[in-house]
């Protein structure tokens, strides 16, 4: 077996091309779009490179078959216990001894640039996507989420990787009724009339953008590490929205002028992509917006959910999500609801999507593998 660090165009294909070979068997998997996975590997696209760095690789049998792909990235944003790299975009076919050379070849990688661990598989970037490894609920993904076959589980863990932490996906049936304390809490608020509620509005895009920064940084700064949001990022990440934005299940609540709480979702874009074949050219477009215009999307997807600390515990979370629903239930087809996937080290989060009867759906696993064999495993701690 050899491996080669992708440069070459040809190369980039075979590493967008493998996972169709991989899951050709797996009905549920989801080809994501290829220029998604090359935005994640463009320095022009990608912001973590200005701190970071990140090689691409592709494993070769003896015949000279690529049989797997994997991503290698260090970033300085990226602060842990120990300094710790990433891996991810793993893809390997059902070989052990292949997928233990392949991971043999990340840790002397970043043990090469100064890394004490490496965690995987996750994004050279934002949690938000491409992050974890599916464990529980081999269902079809949603929108640039991972999905893996189940023998990659027993890879890591028999390599040595532990888990760091679980990522839970919550869904619920769209129309499920609520328990009486969100409508005791709705009723209660309701009264206070600095508060209201108001749907994001394309039109406007930019102003509600810079309110979801105030909230973002209000509501994640207590979680440290400098995790803010710029306006001007927050602006542009609108604007990355919009063509798919769907007013009824984007929302902030205020008090008077003041955003203090969000809950911005988007559908599921996968009921669309997987129609595609990976692929976002002038035709597919064309193709996306018909399937837009002629299909109601079924599922939505929760983003962002976030209060800021002078709220939180006072109930806001509950009057957002019944005045919210108020208005899609009856106006949109949605059935079901699903959320981005929160991570086991925040109860309160979790406690939030068990008060709304929500089931978890899917399981993934942020993994950590210390190079140091002795050294003590810790998991992620609890905020």
């Amino acid at each position: 077996m050899k491996i080669k660090e992708v440069v070459s165009s040809k190369e980039k294909r075979e590493f967008l091309a493998l996972p169709k070979k991989i899951y050709k068997n797996y009905p549920n998997w989801i080809q994501p779009l290829d220029k998604d996975i090359e935005a994640v590997f463009d320095p022009k696209t990608n912001r973590a490179f200005r701190q970071g760095k990140c090689k691409r690789w592709l494993l070769y049998n003896d015949k000279n078959e690529c049989i797997g792909r994997v991503a290698t990235f260090v970033n300085k944003k990226y602060k842990q216990e120990q300094p710790t790299g990433g891996i991810g975009f793993f893809e390997i076919i059902e070989d052990k001894k292949a997928a233990f050379f392949l991971l043999d070849h990340c840790k002397n990688w970043l043990e090469k640039e100064g890394m004490e661990a490496m965690d995987g598989p996750i994004n050279f970037g934002e949690r938000d996507q491409w992050w974890g490894l599916l464990t529980k609920g081999y269902h079809e993904p949603l929108y640039r989420m991972n999905y893996n076959p189940p023998y990659y589980v027993n890879f890591f863990e028999e390599y040595g990787f532990q888990v760091y932490f679980n990522q839970l996906c919550f869904g619920m049936d769209v129309k499920m009724k609520f328990r009486d304390k969100f409508h005791e809490r709705h009723q209660e608020i309701s009264k206070n009339p600095d508060i209201s509620a108001d749907n994001v509005k394309k039109k406007n895009l930019k102003k509600y953008a810079k309110d979801f920064a105030y909230i973002y940084n209000k509501a994640w700064a207590q979680h440290g590490k400098g995790k803010t949001m710029d306006e001007r990022i927050a602006i542009k990440l609108f604007e990355t929205m919009k063509p798919v934005l769907d007013e009824n299940i984007a929302w902030m609540v205020y008090e008077k002028e003041e955003p203090v709480a969000c809950w911005i979702n988007l559908p599921d874009l996968n009921f669309y992509f997987k129609k595609l074949n990976g692929k976002f050219g002038l035709f597919h477009k064309l193709k996306f917006l018909w399937l837009k215009k002629t299909t109601t999307c079924p599922r939505f997807t929760g983003i962002v959910f976030g209060v800021i600390p002078k709220w939180q515990k006072s109930g806001l979370d509950y009057y957002m999500i019944v005045e919210a629903t108020k208005t899609f239930v009856p106006t949109t087809g949605y059935k079901k609801y699903e959320m981005q996937w929160i991570g086991d080290f925040n109860p309160k989060m979790v406690n939030i999507a068990r008060s709304l009867d929500a089931e978890v759906t899917r399981e993934l696993a942020t993994y950590r593998y210390l190079f140091d064999r002795e050294k003590e495993f810790k998991r992620h701690p609890v905020v």
